[in-house]
């Protein structure tokens, strides 16, 4: 499993943007695929999941209503919309998969990921 995760970037409070995930050598019908954070100083902490079986998908509690995740199974590539960023939303970006538990059960740990993608880093500064 290859996860390249790509979008991030320097944005200014209140902006938007978003990061692509292309996953390579798999079918995202067989995959669940998230996205997990680490912002300056913290641990990782799950963003999102999407899931395998219909593309249903789970955004954190304290993140809905900024964040959403969708998928394009043909470009095997999973986004992650952000809005509305504030300094808070600094981190580097993670793309994860899961072949093993292909849903988005609320409250599944970040250990559940067993593929890592390499991050990309989201600075939300003015």
């Amino acid at each position: 499993v290859q996860l390249q995760a790509s979008g991030g970037g320097l944005v200014h409070p209140g902006g938007s943007l978003i990061l692509s995930c292309v996953a390579s050598g798999i079918s995202l019908d067989y995959f669940a695929i998230g996205w997990v954070r680490q912002r300056p100083g913290k641990g990782r902490e799950g963003v999102s999941c999407i899931s395998a079986r219909d593309g249903s998908s789970s955004i954190a509690y304290s993140l809905k209503g900024r964040f959403t995740t969708t998928r394009d199974k043909t470009k095997r590539t999973v986004y992650l919309h952000m809005n509305e960023l504030g300094a808070e939303d600094t981190a580097v970006y993670y793309c994860v998969a899961d072949s093993i538990q292909t849903g988005c059960p609320i409250g599944s740990p970040v250990a559940r990921w067993g593929s890592w993608g390499l991050g990309t880093q989201l600075t939300v500064s003015s």
